[in-house]
């Protein structure tokens, strides 16, 4: 099977849910996996979720551990550009015309699994695929982001070295609750016998669910918030330099990710590693040099210029939030220029009003994605009206792109943002069309 016919079987399998309310059904990822012979068991693991800030502390993880040498698979999602991002070892995509042999490969364990149980969704085939993968390359360890809360995900498949909830926010209410004790209480999921949970939720109702569930089923709870501190020294626009001072060691980082949610994240990843056995434990100087190397594409990522271009994804009211604090902070007494697109499924409402606490003004557009769907950019429009505020429907988003830096002034910043949709179109549309050009000249 090659990419292509890969590609088109799975974009097919979107939709491959049992109900709103069950988001993976995980007898059906047992039995797919146990078909495929448990490759998740064959090295071990961290598994990382949280409302927002798990794919950054993933990352980050991976990265570390990358630095200290260690072949480290890592599984993120969703993915910018490719599929082919699901499946990573040591920074690396796994390949298309790989994919597309392991997926070929895994086509009877897939059909055994469907005629039992149905047919494996998108989310769950590819992130069987990531285990194979990981399993054929041999890793040393793989680090595993959770796809949607915790009980019911697909990853809780899984019997890892640490456990960990980023942050407990308002997202995938259909699937998780109404409250952040519901939400929380779905989350906390993932916390397994013997097995430390290390907490960075501030919440403190959250936090309380999330630590009664690791007293009832035996899991050390490791907090962040409360073993660690952290002291900006600087805060470019390129890096920031921060101290993260932990119960056991003082870690001098420089990370090239903007936001004080990523030195929040940063915190995160280095107590997750503290948990690690001393055969797989990453010195100091190791884990400052992997942060240091850790990139995100799309996550407050910044292209200097006259305007300036901001790409970061922000899909929930949590995510705007911390999207207009880290602006705030990095680029002070500027002026932005927001492209949003937002998906159906999404409170745009809260999302625009978060925004809102930023100086500037909005292009509502939308997207084009296979089995997805984006808000009307006027609807959108009519939000931001609501909220006291003002903006223009522009429904092509790369003529929205053309306008908002056509009406930028020379010292604004342009910040893509909302879907991942719209701002992995636009990163690669600028790339090509802008960043590369620039570069030429």
């Amino acid at each position: 099977m090659d990419f292509a016919k890969a590609e088109q079987y799975l974009l097919g399998t979107i939709g491959e849910i049992a109900s709103p309310r069950v988001p993976y059904r995980l007898d059906r990822m047992r039995a797919l996996l146990r078909e495929l012979g448990d490759p998740q068991s064959a090295y071990p693991t961290l598994h990382v979720g949280g409302t927002s800030g798990k794919g950054s502390t993933s990352t980050m993880l991976a990265a570390v551990l990358t630095a200290d040498g260690k072949k480290t698979g890592l599984h993120v999602k969703p993915h910018l550009r490719s599929m082919t991002e699901r499946a990573r070892v040591d920074g690396i995509d796994v390949t298309p015309e790989r994919l597309g042999e392991l997926l070929s490969e895994m086509m009877p364990a897939i059909e055994r699994t469907a005629a039992q149980h149905g047919r494996p969704s998108y989310y769950e085939t590819l992130l069987a695929l990531a285990f194979v993968h990981f399993a054929r390359e041999r890793v040393d360890i793989a680090v595993i982001e959770v796809g949607i809360g915790g009980s019911l995900d697909g990853t809780n498949v899984i019997v890892p070295l640490v456990a960990a909830i980023t942050t407990v926010g308002y997202d995938h209410m259909d699937v998780l609750g109404d409250t952040l004790e519901e939400i929380a209480a779905d989350k906390a999921g993932i916390a397994k016998p013997g097995i430390p949970l290390v907490c960075a939720v501030a919440d403190a109702g959250a936090r309380a669910v999330i630590e009664a569930r690791c007293a009832d089923v035996g899991a050390p709870f490791v907090s962040v918030l409360d073993g660690t501190r952290i002291e900006v020294l600087e805060s470019g626009r390129l890096c920031q330099r921060f101290v993260v001072q932990t119960e056991n060691e003082r870690y001098d980082v420089a990370l090239p990710l903007l936001g004080g949610f990523q030195r929040t994240n940063a915190a995160t990843a280095i107590v997750i590693l503290e948990q690690l056995a001393s055969s797989l434990r990453p010195a100091r100087a190791i884990v400052e040099r992997g942060l240091a190397a850790a990139t995100i594409a799309g996550r407050m990522e910044y292209f200097p210029g006259h305007p300036g271009v901001v790409f970061d994804i922000a899909h929930n009211a949590e995510k705007a939030s911390g999207l207009v604090e880290a602006l705030l902070e990095h680029f002070a007494e500027r002026r932005f220029v927001f492209i949003v697109a937002v998906g159906d499924s999404k409170d745009a409402r809260a999302i625009v009003a978060a925004l809102r606490e930023a100086p500037g003004t909005f292009i509502f557009t939308t997207f084009s994605t296979a089995g997805r769907t984006a808000i009307e950019p006027q609807r959108l429009a009519s939000l931001a009206q609501d909220a006291g505020g003002w903006g223009r429907a522009v429904r092509d988003p790369i003529e929205a792109l053309r306008v908002a830096r056509r009406n930028a002034a020379h010292d604004d910043i342009v910040v893509v943002t909302g879907s991942t949709f719209v701002v992995a179109e636009l990163r690669d549309w600028w790339l090509e069309h802008v960043a590369d050009a620039a570069a030429a000249r």
